[in-house]
């Protein structure tokens, strides 16, 4: 199998942290990509994002849920519960995650824009989005899973994306649970082995 990831997006380090903890590190090629300029990923994705797993039949999956679900699956692991509320409560989690990570992406890119192209209500919507996720994590931060799930893995993900492009958003200091939480969560080997470079 080959994974195409970015080092920088939080979505493809959710799939290498799932290849770490699952043990398949042997089996997954893990092959950097630029999506913006690498016309072999538009190839394996028309949407041109990563991760996108090429299977060894040519069938290539994605995005991070699939690509994530397929992984745990072939290693028979546990990241996603099989049924009951413990998988609806990992499923939802992922929802935060990713949507917590989405929000950041969007308002960073936003910044960059010229200043005179600016949304100011994209960039309220989505400030907004991340203070209000961090909130709803923060009342669960007691309740999160060891060993983690694909939730926390998500949720872990997310927060290392926003400390890497807001290193000064400063959220520690409004969710002690959470911050004591994701210490030890970014502590484990997938996630130092997976961290973005320094920009």
């Amino acid at each position: 199998m080959k994974l195409r990831f970015a080092a920088t997006s939080p979505f493809a380090r959710k799939a290498r942290v799932c290849i770490l903890e699952l043990g398949l590190a042997d089996r997954v090629e893990q092959i950097p990509t630029d999506p913006w300029t690498d016309p072999a990923l538009r190839i394996a994705n028309p949407l041109g994002k990563v991760p996108a797993l090429e299977l060894p039949d040519g069938v290539t999956l994605y995005d991070s849920p699939v690509v994530c679900e397929f992984l745990d699956a072939e290693a028979g692991g546990s990241l996603f519960p099989p049924r009951g509320p413990k998988r609806w409560r990992s499923l939802r989690r992922q929802a935060l995650g990713d949507g917590l990570a989405e929000a950041v992406v969007r308002r960073f890119v936003e910044l960059r824009r010229p200043p005179e192209q600016r949304g100011a209500a994209v960039i309220a919507r989505q400030t907004e989005a991340i203070a209000y996720t961090l909130a709803a994590l923060e009342a669960e931060a007691q309740s999160l899973s060891e060993p983690p799930t694909i939730g926390e893995i998500s949720i872990g993900c997310a927060l290392g994306y926003l400390d890497f492009r807001n290193p000064d958003e400063g959220w520690r200091a409004g969710h002690p649970d959470l911050a004591r939480w994701f210490a030890v969560f970014d502590a484990r080997p997938a996630m130092q082995a997976t961290r973005p470079p320094a920009v």
